[in-house]
């Protein structure tokens, strides 16, 4: 097998795929978080027409995340498909033929050896987050709840679909994260041969955020463009 064989070409683009499906996820993560937890965001906001809308965009934006975290486990030929990433993963041969193109880019033939067992590695990490939310794994009950309350409410909507007694817990949710965060760090390394980490993108939209969500206040609180007008309503009122 080499480079350009089909194989590689296919998991590369799956992995390619895979990292602006989580990019996506991290922007619409981080952007979230001050609107779940910034409890001075919520006091600006009150009781309020504004937090009406507020509460519509933080709701728009954990949706959002969630079904883009799902979507990298779509098992249709032409979506990501972590499971048939890491089916692909357990080649010897792809990963020998990604261990001589590596050597080969950089200059450095002699190191074939050493890049094969340190890509190995990788791909043993990676396979292994792969099986912990696979059917069998210690936290397939994770996945199974997010890809219930995708089908079932968030892509899709059942009519019999009211609630979910085992909707996902934020903890849940936080812990699939951050570990999806760590298999498309080590996808990309070990098949792109690229040195990324999402939490670097974090980083930025996070610091995006508290810009944005510093400004924002309901109403009722002073500093928003219609804060006089409000009162001198209830006055007259």
């Amino acid at each position: 097998m080499d480079i350009s064989d089909k194989k590689i070409v296919t998991l590369r683009a799956k992995v390619t795929a895979a990292r602006q499906e989580f990019d996506m996820a991290v922007s619409f993560h981080e952007t979230w978080k001050p609107a779940a937890f910034d409890h001075d965001l919520h006091r600006r906001m009150g009781e309020s027409y504004a937090t009406n809308t507020f509460l519509v965009i933080r709701m728009a934006l954990r949706r959002e995340m969630l079904l883009a975290l799902v979507r990298l486990w779509d098992k249709d030929a032409r979506a990501v498909g972590m499971e048939a990433v890491a089916e692909a993963l357990g080649d010897g041969q792809l990963l020998d033929a990604l261990a001589k193109d590596r050597a080969t880019s950089i200059g450095m033939p002699e190191a074939e050896s050493q890049m094969r067992v340190e890509l190995g590695q990788k791909a043993d990490k990676a396979i292994l987050l792969v099986r912990k939310y696979s059917q069998g794994g210690s936290h397939y009950a994770t996945h199974r709840k997010l890809r219930k309350l995708r089908n079932v409410r968030l892509a899709h909507r059942q009519s019999d679909a009211i609630a979910i007694a085992d909707d996902p817990t934020d903890e849940e949710i936080e812990s699939f994260y951050r570990d999806m965060s760590e298999l498309i760090c080590l996808l990309l390394g070990l098949v792109m041969g690229l040195a990324y980490d999402p939490g670097d993108a974090g980083d930025v939209y996070r610091h995006h955020a508290k810009f944005f969500w510093v400004g924002v206040c309901g109403e009722r609180t002073q500093g928003h463009p219609s804060y006089k007008a409000a009162n001198l309503k209830s006055r007259e009122s």
